[in-house]
């Protein structure tokens, strides 16, 4: 039997996405080329904006065309993650194909799904009465690495207690849940069992990581994690760890110690900003100020000068101000990101904004998001230009989609550069010169294959 995903928003979604694939190929299932091909087929969906459902919903047209076409080979339509959080069984009115919803704290649902399509038997058969449903709280699965992949995402943790004022995270993923320490440990070692060369652990909100395991004043925080993280990938001769994301407010300096400490953490943080104006990030529930923004800024610099930062951005949020616009553009001048991901504000029904007066006009929005955009160009490109000559160390990515001659290659910073070599290398770390810039990636002329070295990084 096979199956196929189309897997939507977040690199949560895309470990999730991966876990269910191992039980599937655990099962003796094979994967589809497209969901013409399929028994099964999965989209893994995403709510962070009405774009993301709005996407989802014309893919479920089209495959309640296709379903009609393949009358006499029909295959099961399955809609999991946020979404189906979010809309439940009414998704099934909006898109009558839908065959069953599986949401985020759901996952007992899917070996059972699997049974029935094994049996023969429809899974309208399978209910979600509370009698038979699971407990609403995340589980973890083992493993969440792709087949023959040499880089994997590791969940740490699950959902958001935050509550910011436009996001609608906490309502469809829930409660933060912590992983058990030992479960990330095992998933190390089995990710350098299987060749892993990166590791990105994740979470919704990262930083807020509070393991209790039940016994008096045994507990672990985030800080204490990335110890045992860089102990366990250290001792497994796993180079490279990232995380994503974090949250300003929950950033502490015991967290920047044990990174400037452990050579393992990449030399790149994505760390959400969203607005410069203490009145709005106030509005937005963010916890923090501009000033405390910008203070950790400098810690986390001065501990390790060589880091590179992203962060997203939102404008046009209600109540906006010119002069709310303009502290934006100051907070970014200071920092100076290596890139950002801008957006304007969308109202999110469901979230505490949306009833928010003093909404922006799709007019404003649009031109302050365009000053943004131009402004974060301009960074971005003084930032990599300041690199040109540097000999810097890449993991070795895959092919150039633009170039079957040329290699994709990504620095620690999150820095892409292409270079002339052999698909053979894929997977191999390499040092290379920063020769020249061609739009945000840069060109090298030469590679040289190396083992990773903790104690000579360049």
């Amino acid at each position: 039997m096979k199956y196929f995903f189309e897997t939507y928003g977040c690199q949560m979604n895309t470990a999730e996405s991966a876990a269910f694939k191992g039980i599937l190929r655990e099962r003796g299932w094979s994967e589809a080329q497209d969901g013409a091909d399929a028994d099964l087929v999965v989209l893994n969906t995403c709510s962070i904006r009405i774009g993301a459902e709005t996407r989802v919903l014309g893919r479920l047209a089209q495959y309640e065309a296709l379903k009609k076409k393949r009358n006499l080979r029909p295959f099961t339509l399955v809609v999991a993650g946020c979404m189906a959080s979010r809309l439940g069984e009414t998704l099934k009115v909006q898109a009558p194909a839908v065959d069953q919803v599986m949401g985020t704290t759901q996952a007992s649902l899917f070996p059972r799904i699997l049974e029935s399509l094994e049996q023969g038997l429809p899974v309208q058969t399978l209910t979600t009465e509370p009698e038979t449903q699971e407990k609403p709280v995340f589980s973890f699965a083992a493993f969440h690495g792709e087949e023959g992949q040499f880089r994997s995402f590791i969940p740490i943790m699950h959902g958001c207690n935050n509550f910011c004022s436009y996001c609608i995270v906490p309502y469809v993923r829930g409660r933060e849940v912590s992983r058990d320490p030992r479960s990330i440990q095992e998933e190390i070692r089995e990710a350098a069992t299987r060749g892993i060369r990166e590791i990105t652990l994740l979470g919704q909100h990262i930083n807020s990581y509070q393991w209790k395991s039940g016994n008096p004043g045994e507990t672990l925080d985030f800080p204490g994690l990335l110890e045992l993280v860089a102990y366990e990938a250290e001792k497994n001769a796993i180079p490279w760890v990232r995380f994503l994301s974090s949250h300003p407010k929950d950033f502490s300096s015991e967290a920047i110690r044990v990174m400037a400490t452990h050579r393992v953490f990449c030399r790149h943080l994505h760390l959400c900003v969203q607005h410069g104006s203490n009145a709005i990030l106030a509005a937005m529930n963010r916890g923090y100020t501009r000033e405390a923004y910008l203070e950790l800024v400098a810690e986390i610099r001065e501990a390790m000068p060589d880091m590179s930062l992203s962060t997203d951005i939102l404008i046009g949020f209600p109540g906006e101000t010119q002069a709310d616009m303009e502290q934006t553009l100051s907070l970014m001048e200071t920092v100076k990101f290596l890139y950002a991901y801008m957006y304007h504000y969308n109202p999110r029904e469901g979230t505490a904004a949306f009833t928010f007066p003093d909404r922006i006009g799709e007019t404003t929005k649009r031109k302050r998001l365009a000053q943004v955009i131009a402004l974060q160009k301009g960074h971005t490109l003084e930032l990599l230009q300041s690199r040109i000559g540097c000999r810097v160390k890449v993991l070795i990515e895959g092919i150039s989609r633009k170039n079957a001659n040329e290699l994709l290659t990504r620095t620690e910073r999150d820095e892409m550069v292409v270079v002339p070599g052999s698909p053979s290398l894929i997977g191999s770390f390499a040092e290379l010169r920063l020769n020249s810039l061609r739009g945000n990636t840069f060109r090298a002329k030469e590679l040289s294959v190396c083992p990773y070295d903790y104690s000579d990084s360049l």
